[in-house]
């Protein structure tokens, strides 16, 4: 591990993620966090915790990570990784930040394929549950972020949770290790901290109006196999209807109701209830 990236989730880590990974690093991004490591991310925000040795286990392959949940154990990260850079990336103001915020997860819930990736990707339900939802309800004290594009809350408190965060890694980051970085500053600083060369190339833009999550539905692998798991669910959904459609069809709706009373008095004793 090399670079940890601090900033929340909505302050450039999609940019930092091409930029990091157009230097050679090899980048666990949000998608490679909870897919490869939904186990161990399901251990250490549900069950019995976590210890250096973990992270050093789930990092000892990876050159750098951005966005969460691990942006929120960047300490815990840097304690098994002493000699990692830190990078906290920010937006100009909170309130920048809020309203970044509130476009993507009002982008993110328009999308059907997300939606329906909920019930229909075992995949993407699996880590929802297990890294996603306890992730959010840590980091953002709501179980489901995306419900600000729908729901009344306390924005207040959400960009209290956002400057708490930041605080804590300026009071805590060693001085000499820690970048305090906006990606609207480009190449430059990015490259001084990091020792490497600036690329001959200009300096990415990602998401921009919140449209990451349509481009990598497209192009994500993590992302294309769920979106694939859905279609397949859909696929035996509609099938399973259709069979069943016709057979109440041929058999009769009161017919059916029959069967099922005889098959449940067939399982279960006159007295069972």
């Amino acid at each position: 591990m090399k670079v940890i990236v601090a900033g929340f989730p909505k302050t450039g880590t999609k940019t930092l993620n091409v930029a990091l990974t157009k230097l050679g690093y090899k980048v666990y991004d949000a998608p490679e966090n909870t897919y490869y490591l939904n186990k161990d991310w399901d251990k250490i925000l549900n069950k019995g915790g976590w210890s250096t040795e973990d992270f050093k286990r789930m990092y000892k392959d990876v050159d750098a990570v951005v966005d969460m949940p691990s942006c929120y154990f960047w300490e815990e990260i840097h304690k098994a990784f002493p000699d990692a850079k830190i990078i906290l990336s920010l937006r100009e103001s909170d309130d920048e930040w809020l309203e970044s915020l509130e476009k993507q997860m009002k982008t993110s819930g328009g999308i059907r394929a997300i939606k329906l990736m909920t019930f229909l990707s075992p995949t993407y339900r699996n880590i929802l549950i297990k890294t996603g939802r306890p992730a959010s309800l840590i980091m953002f004290g709501m179980e489901n972020i995306s419900s600000i594009s729908h729901r009344p809350y306390n924005k207040d408190m959400l960009k209290l949770k956002y400057r708490a965060h930041n605080a804590h890694v300026l009071q805590n980051a060693p001085p000499d290790k820690l970048l305090v970085y906006k990606v609207t500053e480009g190449w430059d600083p990015l490259c001084k901290f990091l020792g490497v060369p600036i690329p001959d190339e200009t300096f990415p833009h990602k998401n921009k109006a919140g449209i990451i999550i349509r481009e990598m539905l497209a192009t994500h692998p993590i992302l294309i196999k769920m979106k694939r798991e859905m279609l397949i669910s859909s696929a035996i959904l509609a099938t399973s209807l259709s069979i069943g459609g016709f057979f109440v069809y041929k058999r009769g709706f009161r017919n059916i109701i029959k069967l099922i009373i005889n098959f449940v008095q067939n399982i279960f004793p006159n007295n069972y209830f």
